[in-house]
């Protein structure tokens, strides 16, 4: 039979990790939670302004130090973004589905009613 895949984003990885369970029962064939942001790297302890290690702006605003001249030129550095690290939605929590054709449009339901966004 026929694979679709699915991409959905979701606010926390507990939101996804329902999902998944939901999805299991689809005949999944694989399935990935993932989070992103618009810069590489991770968290680190430069991100916590009390341990006095902040190297430059952009550190301070994402979190990410390499990062560095983008991370600052970004509206969150600013303090006025309203999207947090998620960007404008705030959905940095990514659900990739492999799935035979049959079940696709039950998964969809499942991700929608689950709040996630395709």
């Amino acid at each position: 039979m026929a694979e679709k895949s699915i991409l959905a984003y979701f606010k926390s990885p507990e939101e996804a990790e329902s999902v998944s369970r939901k999805l299991q029962s689809l005949r999944v064939i694989d399935l990935s939670i993932d989070r992103f942001s618009r810069y590489g790297g991770g968290f680190t302890s430069q991100a916590i302004p009390a341990n006095g290690q902040i190297t430059s702006l952009g550190t301070a605003a994402t979190g990410y130090p390499d990062a560095g001249v983008m991370a600052a030129a970004d509206p969150s550095a600013s303090g006025m973004s309203d999207g947090g690290a998620g960007g404008p939605t705030g959905r940095d929590v990514l659900l990739t589905v492999v799935i035979e054709e049959g079940a696709f449009h039950q998964a969809l339901s499942i991700i929608e009613e689950a709040g996630g966004m395709l």
